[in-house]
């Protein structure tokens, strides 16, 4: 190497050091940090649920990459100002729209430990330690749905992604051709979330066709419908393909007859999928896993520690009654993976899933399942479903119309006025809601009739935060009756 090539190696790695932290910059940065942090949880209580901001964060867009860094006090300026004070804060244990994301603390330790590790995540070969602890969680789940000693799953994203990869396994699993595809038939309910559609367009299963079957009072799966369906596919040569129940909607909470519809998917020889995202982990509670029964029985399953464990967002399982279908339809390497070949006592995250490139994910959820134990996880759980039960019974006193009663923590509700539109008036409530910001709640649509819908998650919401909710709501009517 010459002169000038060791001369321009020396400015490169001089330059390139800067993304070493030194250690007095570190500490430094780490305390800058951990302060912003805990100002904000310091603050949550008095800080808004959603702040409809009307900028919604454009200053961000003048901020652009440059050759040069900035500082860090700029940058969590920047963030203070125009993210953690924009549009929905899902940290709020007033945001009771949607189905509210968690944030537990301890998970964001564990994010912030497998950051710095930059554990590999993907091969048991990579990174043992890393795949065993994702690998024993899944088992837990597996165990906690019922599943034999055969399945075993993936930890995803979330619950979109999860759901395709159930269908995209189920459809290998079938040896669907693209030749019959338009003979393969789906039964949903309009309740079902719609990233199974989204999942059924993505896996190239556009074609198929899909029964939207009719729900009863509480917006669950008429089980008897769904059996007349399916005789009648089958008899018209069509095939049967997957039938679909939902542990927990989205819009209302509802859990389909999970029994009945195991035994229609098992006498036609049909894939049963449950997705269980939102209302899963109510399996740890007795007194609502009944209502799960027939769980069991499926032979895929999305649960989304996100929701009901509270981790914060970016963590959803699939789990699979035969890890081998799984295989099957996500297993395949490469000549540089070659010496990975031989370290096969786990099951590689890898092969049983799209990604390649995969973080360690896992610990966000096995971190503070070990430091607190399963229980108060239970115990927020059953705190949630009775503060939905409460709200139920409160806000009819305050003369609003509700839905089915609950069954889990989700629920909707309106307010009927002596005159006018009544979809009209529950829009205008919630907007004058969400302009004040003080909650946050989203609305839904079913048969054309407007509701208010109510979501109860957050582990930061207690009775306090729902006597708030009913308050303003009361406002609100208030406000809008004025002549």
């Amino acid at each position: 190497m010459n002169q000038t090539s060791t001369s321009e190696l020396e400015k490169l790695e001089t330059l390139a050091r800067q993304l070493e932290i030194p250690v007095d910059q570190r500490h430094r940065w780490n305390a800058t940090v951990m302060e912003y942090a805990d100002q904000f949880l310091d603050e949550l209580p008095e800080r808004k649920a959603f702040d409809a901001r009307p900028d919604r964060g454009a200053r961000l867009n003048e901020v652009s990459i440059e050759k040069d860094g900035k500082s860090l006090e700029q940058l969590l300026a920047l963030l203070h100002d125009h993210v953690d004070r924009n549009g929905i804060n899902p940290a709020s244990g007033r945001h009771l729209g949607y189905i509210p994301g968690g944030g537990i603390y301890h998970s964001a330790l564990g994010d912030y430990l497998a950051a710095v590790t930059n554990r590999y995540a993907g091969m048991f070969f990579a990174s043992p330690g890393a795949v065993r602890i994702e690998n024993n969680l899944i088992r837990w789940m597996c165990r906690l749905v019922g599943l034999p000693e055969t399945s075993h799953g993936n930890l995803t994203s979330g619950g979109s992604l999860a759901n395709l990869i159930a269908v995209t396994t189920a459809r290998d699993v079938r040896n669907v051709q693209a030749i019959d595809m338009d003979k393969q038939v789906v039964y949903v309910t309009h309740q079902t979330h719609h990233c199974i559609q989204k999942a059924f367009r993505i896996a190239g299963m556009r074609e198929a066709q899909i029964r939207y079957i009719p729900t009863d009072t509480n917006f669950r799966m008429n089980a008897e419908l769904l059996r007349q369906a399916v005789e009648v596919d089958v008899r018209h040569g069509l095939q049967p393909f997957m039938i679909v129940g939902s542990g927990g909607t989205t819009d209302t909470g509802a859990i389909d007859p999970l029994q009945e519809m195991a035994d229609i998917a098992e006498e036609y020889d049909i894939w049963y999928h449950v997705d269980a995202a939102y209302g899963g982990f109510y399996l740890l509670s007795e007194k609502f896993a009944p209502r799960f029964q027939g769980i069991e029985r499926a032979n895929s399953v999305v649960i989304d520690p996100h929701k009901g464990l509270f981790v914060p967002y970016g963590l959803g399982v699939v789990l699979v009654r035969d890890v081998k279908n799984l295989l099957e339809t996500y297993h395949h390497t490469a000549s540089y993976l070659q010496d990975a070949l031989g370290a096969t006592e786990e099951w590689s995250p890898a092969d049983l899933s799209p990604e390649l490139s995969k973080h360690f994910r896992g610990l966000r959820l096995w971190l503070p399942l070990h430091l607190l134990g399963t229980e108060p996880f239970r115990a927020a759980l059953e705190e949630k479903a009775l503060l939905c039960q409460y709200f139920y019974q409160r806000i009819q006193e305050e003369g609003f119309t509700v839905g089915p009663p609950p069954e889990l923590s989700v629920m909707i509700y309106r307010y009927v006025p002596e005159e006018g539109d009544s979809n009209d008036f529950n829009e205008e409530l919630v907007q004058y809601i969400q302009q004040q910001g003080r909650v946050f709640l989203s609305t839904t649509r079913i048969d054309d009739v407007f509701w208010i819908r109510l979501a109860v998650l957050s582990f930061r919401t207690h009775r306090e935060e729902i006597d708030e909710v009913i308050r303003v709501l009361k406002e609100g009517v208030d406000y809008l009756s004025k002549p």
